[in-house]
């Protein structure tokens, strides 16, 4: 028998609608048709009066809210600093999946053996002509008072994941931000970075990109630090929220996705790897030796470095001395060894399993692994997820269960390089491909003021009308809405083609609708050792109410996917993408001997699939209305699956040119900074080539990206319109 619908007891429509026939007159042909209606009201009726409309349980968890259990969760989950690999990490995992146990919900650990990265060694010391040596102390002090000040000497010290091993003495060269057009900008100017230390500030751009870029223009070593000007811009931590003066954001440097040494594949057991030493001598690791410093061992390295006096934009705040160019006269002494071992991670899984459409997911995830304490990064997300599970389990006692099934992931090693969610989206990769409806993620819920949130297009109108219905936490008569919208966000809704968080192999790789969410954008004493209980319980949520918020929004967005008869997709807003990337693309070709018809023609086909799709939307919203009878099963089916599956139709089996892992060809990190989101990032690439080379090749490169783009629209277009050539 199938299930029951939406939840409800079917057994009386078990039970015959009319009596057995007697045995003589077994021979009487009864007309299926009265049969058949009668069925159809007692169906109609079960659905119409006993089984609450999916908006009663949408109210029901905005209501159920805590607090209380909030902060409970982030306390337990911060009261020890737990990086990827360490006992510590493994009692959160612990934690987290024994709360979701609690639930009844059917939770599971998933393990698997990647390369994470630790420091076995560091020093840093600075020398000047006429100068004491300096040696720095590369340490995060404490402050008077710290309730963590015992357990921080657990923490990891300071390092950038997978920089290389090695020893350098160098004159110091000021770099800016790192970014390609700084150094460029360097060269220009005819300072020489070949053999040098790069001291450059974090912001802009990944911190791996400002590695390799320095890497790139022949620096020896790099060494970045927490500019005052934009981590300390008034009370530092304790007394207010900015960055101390002995803070450093530590991090990964690692440009790929995944386990270095299973790219492109699962780290199952058994399987396939490259040694260590091939993982590390990948492009995608920085190659030479780095350290992360605080703001204030940076002033000190910037005070000795000499040369012409920097333009404006690469100074720093009032008060500071003038940052000048460099080369010397200071010399750093910069020694880093790493130590690269094979460690095993677990990400929990738990599945809340769908009643009418188990086949079909929407999964929820969070990372749990953090540089230090991780209170805002990640935990403030991994609170919510656990304050959000409790809610599920109270709509489970009320009668509620999921029409499709809601996979809840809690991640591990994301920081190292979105680790714990590549690995399982590429062991999982076909099933994943074909019954995933969407990917919600939430990272770092909770950082402070205001609403955030990129998504693929298809799903902005869901955010936006789920936002109405959640209210405001700093404001009780306002939603989250109108705070997202007193933000002037420019653009509004962010898109996904960053690396900075775990949708990325959910998007990236293998195309499935996604949303990333947070309450708070950018806060200063990132991946630093302040960023614990006290910082949030202070500074980023004193009264818990924003991860209610997060939490509710996250949960309200899954609902809605999860219980809606007809998804609650609207992909108008991916055709007006596509023709503002167009446009960006026809601006930076011009004067370039290439066409962008092919792109233009398959918008265009796109933009008439749209309207069809939409225009059966409309006739099926019309029916449910007018009807007291449920839609066409088969129909709804139907037009579900081409919503569902259009995104997978933007990836292309062979990837990026020259990164084949990132399948999608609409979305992806810019090739210069991770961090960045870029439409169109195949043809942006060839673009880039273009201006390095100015060769016919790379001219015709172009011309083949665009052709690419406009062959995955045309599968994007004939998948949603349901039709074949």
């Amino acid at each position: 028998m199938p299930p029951p619908q939406d939840g409800v007891d079917d057994s009386a429509a078990r039970v015959p609608l009319l009596p057995p026939p007697a045995p003589r007159r077994a021979a009487v042909r009864l007309h299926p048709l009265p049969l058949l209606i009668a069925a159809t009201l007692a169906a109609s009726y079960r659905l119409l009066f006993l089984a609450p409309a999916p908006s009663y349980y949408q109210s029901l968890l905005l209501s159920l809210g805590s607090n209380d259990t909030a902060a409970a969760h982030l306390h337990a989950l911060t009261i020890r600093p737990h990086l990827a690999g360490t006992g510590a990490n493994a009692l959160a995992a612990a934690h987290v999946a024994a709360t979701l146990s609690s639930h009844s919900f059917r939770t599971r650990l998933t393990s698997y053996s990647v390369l994470l990265s630790y420091p076995a060694y560091r020093s840093l010391s600075l020398s000047a002509p006429d100068r004491d040596t300096v040696l720095f102390a590369l340490k995060q002090e404490t402050y008077a008072g710290d309730p963590y000040e015992a357990v921080s000497a657990e923490a990891v010290p300071t390092f950038l994941a997978y920089a290389a091993s090695g020893s350098v003495s160098a004159e110091a060269v000021y770099a800016n931000y790192g970014r390609a057009e700084d150094f460029a900008y360097l060269a220009a100017r005819g300072i020489d970075v070949t053999g040098k230390v790069a001291v450059a500030r974090y912001g802009e751009v990944f911190r791996g990109d400002i590695v390799r870029n320095a890497r790139d223009a022949g620096a020896a070593a790099a060494v970045i630090y927490s500019d005052a000007k934009d981590y300390a811009a008034g009370k530092t931590f304790p007394d207010g929220p900015w960055m101390p003066p002995t803070g450093v954001q530590v991090g990964s440097t690692f440009k790929g996705v995944g386990d270095p040494t299973t790219p492109m594949w699962a780290s199952s057991e058994g399987c396939e790897r490259l040694t260590i030493a091939e993982a590390m001598s990948s492009d995608d690791m920085p190659g030479i030796p780095a350290l992360p410093v605080s703001w204030k061992d940076g002033e000190t390295i910037l005070q000795l470095i000499g040369g012409d006096v920097a333009p404006e934009n690469w100074q720093g705040g009032d008060g500071a001395a003038a940052y000048r160019f460099g080369p010397g006269p200071a010399v750093l002494n910069l020694t880093y060894t790493g130590n690269e071992t094979m460690v095993t991670i677990q990400n929990v899984i738990s599945v809340i399993e769908g009643g009418e459409e188990p086949e079909r997911y929407v999964i929820l995830g969070n990372h749990r692994d953090a540089w230090t304490f991780g209170a805002v990064d990640p935990n403030s997300g991994t609170a919510s997820l656990l304050e959000l599970a409790q809610r599920l389990s109270e709509l489970q006692k009320k009668g509620w269960r999921p029409r499709r099934t809601i996979i809840l992931c809690n991640w591990d090693a994301e920081e190292y390089g979105l680790t714990g969610s590549t690995e399982w989206v590429e062991e999982n990769r076909a099933m994943l491909t074909s019954r995933t409806v969407a990917y919600l993620n939430v990272d770092s819920a909770v950082a402070g003021h205001g609403f955030y949130a990129s998504a693929t297009p298809q799903l902005d109108e869901l955010l936006k009308e789920a936002s109405k219905q959640v209210q405001n936490p700093d404001n009780g008569t306002q939603s989250l809405y109108d705070l997202w919208m007193s933000s002037n966000s420019s653009p509004l809704i962010g898109r996904l083609g960053g690396g900075s968080s775990d949708y990325s192999a959910f998007v990236q790789h293998i195309g499935i609708p996604s949303v990333d969410m947070a309450i708070g954008s950018d806060y200063p004493v990132y991946h630093s050792l302040y960023d614990d209980f006290i910082w949030m319980e202070k500074f980023g949520d004193p009264l818990f109410q924003r991860h209610v918020a997060a939490a509710s929004m996250w949960g309200l967005v899954a609902l809605r996917l999860s219980d809606e008869e007809i998804l609650p997709f609207n992909y108008s807003n991916y055709a007006t993408e596509l023709e503002n990337g167009a446009l960006g693309i026809s601006e930076r070709v011009q004067g370039m001997p290439v066409s962008l018809s092919p792109l233009h023609k398959s918008i265009k086909e796109f933009r008439k699939a749209v309207a069809k799709v939409d225009s059966e939307l409309k006739a099926l919203q019309t029916w449910k209305i007018w009807s007291p009878w449920r839609n066409n099963p088969l129909k709804v089916r139907d037009i579900n699956d081409r919503l569902m599956m259009t995104e997978r139709a933007f990836t292309d089996r062979e990837g990026l040119s020259g990164r084949p892992w990132y399948k999608h060809l609409i979305y992806a990190p810019s090739l210069h900074n991770d961090y960045g989101a870029e439409v169109y990032p195949g043809i942006g690439d060839a673009i880039e080539r273009v201006k390095k080379t100015n060769t016919s090749e790379s001219l015709q490169s172009i011309q083949h990206e665009i052709y690419r783009v406009s062959r995955v629209i045309n599968q994007a277009a004939l998948v949603l319109s349901g039709g074949l050539t």
